[in-house]
């Protein structure tokens, strides 16, 4: 891997990892056209430990809040009925699902489900589902209406987003929607139940992205180390935009994008320009 491929690869982490397009197919497509190889699973999961690092540090009052009325509420049952305590669980059982899926599915995610046919394919259906919910959908329950039932259906939605193109903020946001909760709850639940997946992820991948004899570019350390700090200042300035952003405007800017960048790579793939492995 140059320096040149360890930024680009970091600014496009930065910039798509919280919208609802899908970080890890921006990052298999933006590999195909520019360098004429995959960056690889791997790379991916470890410069998403720089756009978790930005979730963190943006919600850390929230997530010190929530960790700490979990931990008290294991003793003590007054504080089992906060919404903080539910919360909690709800992320961690949340979390599950792509857990699972993520191990039993391992080498499949990193193989034959970053088939570019497959990946533009994934952005233009799961553009039409979000454009489904975004019409569909109420939006009329707010955080304090959030249900376990919420946790595990919108767990499940993120679970999918282990094949590129689906989008993990996108899957989770349209499960939000379709349970008529508002555009703000389903967002900030989606970055809240990223952080266990991801990290995890990311950090059982460290040893693989420096692997030669593996899948994908070989970055250097200092590469690695430079791509997840860029993924993580846009990173945070993402989160902050999307959220007010969602607070005012409809979806649909992003399911127009979605449909427009598969269905180019589709031309692209038709005419031999890029190679769907």
């Amino acid at each position: 891997m140059t320096w040149f491929e360890a930024i680009v690869l970091g600014v496009v982490q930065g910039l798509t990892e919280f919208l609802p397009i899908s970080s890890s197919a921006h990052m298999r497509i933006t590999s195909a056209l520019f360098f004429d190889e995959d960056a690889g699973a791997s790379f991916t999961a470890v410069t998403q430990l720089g756009t978790e690092a930005a979730v963190l540090i943006y919600f850390a009052k929230d997530i010190f809040r929530l960790s700490k009325t979990w931990i008290v509420g294991l003793w003590d049952r007054s504080v089992r009925s906060t919404l903080d305590y539910r919360m909690a669980w709800y992320v961690i059982i949340g979390s599950i699902p792509i857990g699972l899926f993520g191990f039993l599915f391992k080498d499949q995610i990193r193989s034959a489900a970053r088939n570019l046919y497959l990946v533009s394919t994934t952005l233009i259906v799961f553009a039409l589902v979000l454009a489904f919910a975004e019409y569909w959908g109420r939006k009329v329950r707010t955080i304090e209406q959030f249900t376990m039932k919420d946790g595990v259906v919108m767990g499940l939605a993120q679970a999918m987003a282990l094949v590129p193109g689906v989008s993990r903020s996108g899957g989770v946001v349209t499960a939000g929607l379709l349970l008529n909760l508002t555009r703000e709850t389903a967002t900030r639940y989606s970055f809240l139940l990223a952080i266990p997946a991801v990290v995890m992820s990311g950090i059982f991948s460290i040893p693989d992205v420096f692997d030669s004899s593996g899948e994908g570019l070989t970055p250097s350390g200092p590469q690695m180390i430079v791509a997840t700090l860029i993924a993580f200042g846009l990173g945070y300035a993402s989160i902050a935009w999307l959220l007010r952003y969602v607070a005012h405007h409809t979806l649909y800017v992003f399911v127009l994008y979605r449909v427009a960048l598969g269905s180019l790579v589709l031309c692209l793939l038709a005419a031999g320009t890029i190679s769907a492995t």
